[in-house]
């Protein structure tokens, strides 16, 4: 799941992402600012939910994927929209 918050008199937009999956042990977020080298680890409730908060700037576009337990890549369903990665998949798209 993908919530902005929009602030009138900032530069950013608030974005929390939130993942509820099963027999996950790790979920992180790759590619957001075109960094698919740092993951940003999303961190885990315990109700078993993974979530985690990104300040991103407005009027941008970002291609990401979540990384489940270091192996398995997913889209984010709730995605504004995909885009083809060159590796024969697609990336989810937040456009702000």
């Amino acid at each position: 799941m993908l919530q902005k918050t929009y602030f009138k008199t900032k530069d950013y937009c608030k974005v929390k992402f939130s993942l509820t999956l099963e027999n996950i042990e790790t979920a992180e977020i790759l590619g957001l600012n075109s960094d698919w080298e740092n993951s940003i680890v999303m961190s885990k409730k315990k109700d078993g939910t993974f979530s985690a908060e990104v300040n991103l700037p407005k009027d941008s576009k970002h291609e990401f994927k979540y990384r489940l337990n270091d192996t398995n890549w997913i889209n984010e369903p709730e995605a504004d929209a995909t885009a083809p990665n060159g590796f024969g998949d697609s990336n989810s798209v937040i456009v702000l």
